[in-house]
């Protein structure tokens, strides 16, 4: 899968940027799907996927290293700031935040759900 790397357009919206770059949307797009321009919960998360064919784990799982976490998820980091959303994608974070990374950005706990782009 490749993707375009989107910045959140505002501090509030990491989800919405996390979901507009895997299923190939603006931020725009998810924010009035959601009728949400702020935070996003897990809820809304997995909701827009799966309405938008993409399914996503129902486990929270812990990782500690990149090694550790499948070839596409959503990720959920306690950031120094606060808990934030991101994306991993074939060896490359896409944080909304931080940019394109190599590796996790600055972050206590970090936890992933699996998602799989339906054929």
């Amino acid at each position: 899968m490749e993707i375009t790397y989107i910045h959140e357009p505002t501090d509030l919206q990491c989800g919405q940027a996390v979901l507009a770059m895997v299923l190939g949307k603006t931020p725009e797009y998810i924010c009035e799907y959601l009728g949400n321009d702020r935070e996003t919960d897990l809820k809304e998360m997995k909701r827009t996927f799966r309405e938008h064919g993409v399914k996503i784990s129902d486990v929270r799982k812990q990782a500690e290293r990149r090694e550790e976490l499948p070839p596409l998820c959503l990720l959920s980091l306690e950031t120094p700031r606060c808990w934030h959303w991101s994306l991993y994608c074939g060896g490359t974070f896409y944080d909304p935040e931080h940019g394109v990374l190599s590796d996790f950005p600055q972050c206590k706990r970090k936890y992933y759900w699996e998602l799989t782009l339906q054929p």
